[in-house]
């Protein structure tokens, strides 16, 4: 029980954009359950060696391209589990149970009608999150035509998940501006959450609500029900836990870079912020001077994704 067991698992595309699951036999660890295909990396093996060689001993296919999608520590009662999922949308050869397995493919929104082992729970929230996450920048008052116009381009532009941040507006003022951008989200099918507290995210419809550390800090549990999704800011490790105990859906992590906003601060690096993230038992997005061109950095180092203020409100 000292060591967590690293173990792989791949999350395979067809041409329908659908996703391939797995049913573990029933005399194994979680049998009967559906997973995404792996197995356990074995001494020497970098994880693309063992995701290859096990996608082929179970499948009978070879990966042509895949990315890093999450990392994940679980603790079962009988085992700990370190699972490193990729993504892979190219692959040849033809798929079947070479283990005698049941198969199946999936659309993403059926994921949840399906009983996973509780580590693969997290892999479906990062399937259904994008790579980034809009940080709007302070409105100049609750009725802005400037910030409406810029936050249209950026949903036009593809943005589909929004953190509406207004720190100088009273609760009242705040309330009336999320009201206003929730309809502009609802056009484009875009989650907006609130950075406010969670009882103004029930009231006024959002998609759910993003804690910054203090509020986090407060929480004795999960704020919202998991109808709704909860999101938080975090720095260090003890929020990073904190996170964890409360099971939210998301965290932003950061400074990871130096900003124009917060010179003052020491950043993370890439570096230190892959370590934390390895701790984190959800998704993490890089914040912190991110560029669109840092997605595919974030993703190397454990990340699911930038969060960003100028980058994405600008890009547009």
């Amino acid at each position: 029980m000292n060591e967590f067991l690293h173990v792989t698992a791949g999350v395979i595309y067809n041409s329908k954009q659908e996703i391939l699951l797995a049913r573990r036999s029933s005399h194994v660890h979680q049998g009967d359950l559906w997973e995404f295909p792996g197995g356990k990396c074995e001494i020497g093996e970098s994880t693309e060696q063992a995701l290859t060689r096990e996608l082929n001993e179970e499948l009978g296919i070879s990966i042509e391209q895949a990315r890093p999608l999450i990392c994940i520590p679980h603790v079962y009662p009988d085992k700990k589990i370190w699972l490193d999922v990729w993504q892979v949308k190219r692959w040849s050869g033809q798929v079947w149970g070479r283990e005698g397995q049941a198969i199946q493919w999936c659309p993403l929104d059926n994921l949840q009608d399906k009983k996973f082992p509780a580590a693969n729970y997290p892999i479906i929230t990062a399937l259904q999150l994008p790579s980034t996450y809009l940080i709007t920048p302070e409105p100049a008052r609750t009725r802005d035509k400037e910030f409406f116009y810029n936050l249209e381009k950026c949903l036009d532009a593809g943005i589909s998940l929004v953190q509406l941040r207004a720190k100088n507006l009273s609760e009242q003022d705040y309330c009336c501006l999320a009201e206003e951008a929730l309809m502009l989200c609802a056009r484009y099918d875009v989650k907006l959450l609130v950075n406010a507290a969670p009882e103004i995210a029930v009231a006024v419809g959002a998609c759910g609500v993003h804690l910054n550390s203090e509020r986090l800090l407060s929480c004795s549990e999960r704020p919202l029900s998991a109808q709704y999704l909860v999101a938080a800011s975090c720095h260090q490790s003890a929020e990073i836990q904190q996170a964890n105990r409360i099971n939210t859906d998301f965290i932003v992590l950061g400074s990871v870079n130096n900003t124009v906003s917060h010179p003052d601060i020491s950043p993370l690096g890439w570096l230190e912020f892959e370590k934390l993230a390895k701790r984190a038992k959800c998704p993490v997005f890089a914040l912190g001077g991110m560029q669109v061109e840092d997605v595919t950095k974030a993703w190397n180092h454990g990340g699911q994704g930038i969060a960003a203020i100028r980058a994405l409100w600008n890009q547009s």
